[in-house]
């Protein structure tokens, strides 16, 4: 019943919107699993369906034990397609607009300390493992544009690369000299996988097999990392990391903003709660 919806309400996020792929997979998925589920309960047309029954789906996502921020995603999946397809008529009423999200805890992101920092950075590392971990830390990006990121988009002369972030925005982050160092040694290395196999690529960081570097390459290395600091990360966890140590060392609000690609400010102020609590920790563990 809904499939047909679905796909062009995708496209229509896609084109229009410019979503990232990630975000439309797990719209599509969030859907098609209401699609499921509308089909077990046996709806047959969309103006049968009443704010009653998305209750219903959402009470047999809490009963299969999903957290609160899958809820909240599913939810807002469900409101944006009810709204398209009022909007283009295809409904006559909205019976998502009343639906109500779940209060979720609000959730401090974990931060690695600069000597935990420190002694990943000093980690027996291969050059791309080093140039993946620097660049990381001295860029704040997010694991997608890591491994989106072109070559043609990075000049270590000048030190700046371009991403496309969240919605296709397109921005510009300045690179650490280190970073750069490493980045000029893994070139190197990518030049040689490049002639080994013949190949063009447009996309910086590539494997040894000369495929290109995927985001569960990086999570799963990011994640091995942490065994070095007893402690679970995983690549957002470095982004975190990037933010917070900026505003400790007394970047402004609107410039570290700027470098994550927050499209609102009040994200980012949850990295000034976090500098606060660190502080607190510090001064209290000085003067005990």
């Amino acid at each position: 019943m809904l499939v047909n919806y679905i796909s062009d309400y995708i496209e229509y996020l896609e084109i229009e919107k410019g979503l990232a792929v990630n975000t439309l997979l797990a719209y599509r998925c969030d859907l098609y699993s209401l699609s499921q589920f509308f089909n077990k309960i046996g709806i047959k047309s969309l103006d049968d369906i009443t704010r009653t029954h998305l209750n219903l789906y959402i009470k047999d996502l809490y009963d299969k034990k999903y957290t609160p921020g899958s809820i909240t995603r599913e939810i807002a999946s469900i409101k944006g397609f009810f709204k398209w397809l009022n909007i283009n008529e295809y409904i006559k009423h909205n019976p998502a607009l009343a639906i109500e999200q779940p209060k979720l805890p609000k959730r401090l992101p974990k931060v690695l300390s600069l000597k935990e920092i420190t002694t990943l950075l000093n980690s027996s590392l291969n050059t791309l493992e080093k140039a993946i971990l620097e660049l990381l830390y001295a860029s704040g990006l997010r694991v997608s544009e890591l491994t989106d990121l072109q070559i043609n988009n990075i000049d270590t002369k000048t030190r700046y690369l371009r991403c496309l972030g969240k919605g296709s925005k397109e921005r510009i982050v300045p690179i650490g000299k280190k970073a750069c160092q490493a980045l000029e040694k893994y070139f190197k290395q990518r030049e040689y996988i490049i002639k080994k196999y013949n190949i063009k690529s447009k996309f910086c960081f590539l494997k040894d097999s000369g495929k290109k570097l995927t985001r569960q390459d990086v999570y799963s290395f990011i994640n091995s990392l942490g065994k070095n600091i007893d402690k679970d990360i995983s690549p957002h966890t470095i982004r975190h990391s990037f933010a917070t140590h900026l505003l400790e060392n007394g970047a402004d609000l609107r410039v570290v903003q700027e470098l994550l690609g927050h499209s609102d400010v009040s994200t980012t102020q949850l990295y000034t709660h976090i500098s606060k609590k660190r502080l607190k920790e510090i001064y209290f563990s000085i003067n005990k």
